[in-house]
């Protein structure tokens, strides 16, 4: 099937969760809500573009939280903020997702898209554990739970389902989610295993309720990158997102930035999750001369989409020029721009071979890195 995009409804005011902020751009487990579910859905393989949906007013609140990524306005409803975002998606399949549900997986994202090879929408759902009743002052009668499920996000659809149950839908009346747009229309949703992690944060206590269960279960993870580039002339010389003046440059794999891949391969370590190279092969044209940023946000991705924190990354540059002192402070802030970490937690050091072996002899520069990260414990 053709092309998937993502969509996070970011739009509300939140004023339930109380504090100065929406919600959605309150901190939580380290970074800003929203930041989960972005880290999540930019980091699966499968979906090729992400969209989100914020509040007219909000964009210095998204740029703070995620940097410069693509957005939309909203509407005044959460109805009309999906369709502002519909209405800016090009592709086949799209994931309707809300910020308030930051705890998302890989898994649930990959059951989703599974699911629509054969429906035209699906949803993950949890199943039903505590009895049922009517009630107010006092208890009333119960209320059979046989059949009923609570619905999660996010929401999958193929893409010309989703619009057409929006066209369709009557402009005086609200929709509580997506599916239930489409249910209007005679269309079955397919429904997939959900998930506890994605409960909804609502009310103020929900955020300590979602950091108690999020950290309770957490354990520490440790690893280890390391990278060498030769040097080569007409290259430029990039450490750490850093363009570095100096006589020559690093070549290799994208833009040869020798610091970011040992950090990219410490971080996929953490996890399991294989090297560099085996998310992006050197042999494919489509990352000559990338800027390994990508890498690294990749890797941090990955991380997050396991609910995964990164608490410290240090890495030590191997050379005899140029001289990375001047420099150390610059490369130190821009890893920590990259993995959206304050710079108390990147570590930058520098030293040399005492003119032995390959870097002595100023034929290239190599680094090493170690990444500290917390993981829940069913991912340990």
């Amino acid at each position: 099937m053709g092309k998937t995009a993502a969509l996070i409804v970011a739009a509300g005011q939140g004023i339930r969760a109380g504090g100065t902020v929406p919600k959605q751009f309150a901190p939580l487990a380290g970074m800003p809500m929203l930041a989960h579910s972005y880290a999540a859905l930019s980091s699966h393989l499968s979906i090729d573009h992400v969209l989100i949906v914020i509040g007219e007013g909000q964009e210095a609140a998204l740029r703070d939280a995620l940097g410069d990524v693509a957005f939309v306005i909203g509407g005044d409803t959460r109805r009309e903020s999906v369709r502002n975002g519909l209405d800016a998606i090009d592709a086949e399949r799209v994931l309707i997702h809300d910020a308030a549900r930051p705890f998302l997986s890989h898994a649930v994202i990959d059951s989703l898209l599974a699911a629509l090879d054969t429906h035209e929408g699906a949803l993950p759902a949890l199943p039903l554990a505590d009895t049922l009743a009517h009630g107010d002052v006092t208890l009333g009668e119960t209320v059979p739970r046989d059949g009923l499920v609570r619905v999660q996000t996010p929401q999958a659809f193929r893409i010309e389902t989703i619009r057409e149950a929006h066209n369709s839908w009557p402009a005086d009346s609200e929709a509580t989610d997506d599916a239930q747009m489409v249910r209007a229309l005679g269309i079955e949703i397919a429904i997939v295993p959900g998930d506890i992690a994605l409960e909804k944060i609502t009310h103020p206590a929900d955020f300590a309720a979602a950091e108690a269960r999020h950290f309770a279960a957490m354990r520490v993870r440790t690893a280890i990158g390391y990278d060498v580039h030769r040097f080569a002339e007409s290259e430029e010389l990039w450490l750490g997102g850093i363009l570095i003046p100096h006589s020559k440059g690093l070549s290799g794999h994208s833009d040869a930035d020798v610091v970011l891949h040992a950090i990219t391969d410490a971080l996929l370590g953490t996890i399991g999750a294989g090297d560099i190279g085996m998310h992006f092969p050197p042999s494919d044209p489509q990352w000559r001369g990338a800027a390994s940023a990508r890498f690294l946000e990749h890797a941090a991705g990955l991380i997050a989409a396991q609910r995964g924190i990164i608490d410290f990354v240090d890495v030590t540059i191997i050379c005899e020029a140029p001289k990375i002192g001047p420099h150390r402070e610059a490369i130190r802030a821009s890893i920590a721009a990259i993995l959206r970490l304050p710079e108390s937690s990147v570590s930058v050091k520098a030293t040399t071979t005492e003119r032995l072996g390959f870097t002595g002899r100023g034929e290239g520069m190599a680094a090493q890195a170690i990444a500290t990260v917390r993981v829940p414990a069913d991912n340990a």
